[in-house]
């Protein structure tokens, strides 16, 4: 696969809790260079990206990180304030103890809320998988497909484990409705990323991708 069209499914991250301005910048330069399909930063930084770059990227941002146990309300004003602040899309956290509890309708209405409060932007929703049960990753697969939102996303990259090939076959064979998959967390060469698209993934969240192409420019490949 050429790297190229690997960068166009790459959401560039850095969500790390001690990232600066300059970090944030740094990555938002490099999605622009490299053409990824967007960069993925920390709600407080979007406006200061976006007044910067304006529409030469696509900003995403995630709201109840990482842990997701925030109130609907909560989570509904932090996507319409990120939105207002220029965000293109959105990443939420699902209440994974709803799940547990199989309190399944809350937690399409909250997609669906989120959704609502996105005003027509992306929404990616992230269930953790490795908290999760194949049980649990299929009824979110079906929950989700249900839901307005435009992606499934594996992990937040802060719990116990990230993306794995196994849950992204799984994704890929439950998923419905034109709902896309975003894989993230882990996500460490270009072979893993070329694995985990011929597997069904439509997105990548990851930092290093953009790493191993500067590394391949700078041997001249």
């Amino acid at each position: 696969m050429d790297v190229k069209e690997i960068l166009s499914k790459c959401d560039h991250t850095l969500l790390a809790q001690t990232a600066t301005w300059d970090q944030i910048k740094s990555i938002c330069e490099d999605g622009i260079k490299y053409a990824t399909a967007s960069v993925c930063i920390p709600a407080s930084y979007v406006k200061q990206a976006k007044d910067t770059f304006g529409d030469k990227l696509t900003v995403c941002t995630v709201i109840g990180f990482p842990n997701g146990y925030s109130t609907t309300e909560a989570k509904c004003f932090e996507t319409a304030d990120a939105v207002k602040n220029g965000a293109d899309e959105i990443d939420m956290v699902i209440n994974i103890g709803w799940l547990k509890d199989k309190k399944y309708d809350l937690i399409i209405n909250e997609i669906n809320a989120v959704k609502d409060a996105c005003s027509g932007k992306l929404l990616k929703v992230i269930i953790e998988t490795c908290l999760l049960t194949n049980e649990e990753k299929i009824k979110m697969c079906e929950i989700v497909s249900a839901s307005k939102a435009d992606y499934i996303k594996t992990s937040t990259g802060f719990s116990t484990g990230g993306a794995t090939k196994e849950d992204i076959a799984l994704f890929a064979a439950n998923v419905s409705n034109g709902l896309k998959i975003k894989a993230a967390g882990g996500i460490a060469s270009i072979a893993d990323a070329e694995a985990f698209i011929s597997l069904g993934a439509d997105r990548l969240g990851t930092s290093r991708i953009v790493k191993a192409v500067k590394a391949l420019e700078k041997e001249g490949k």
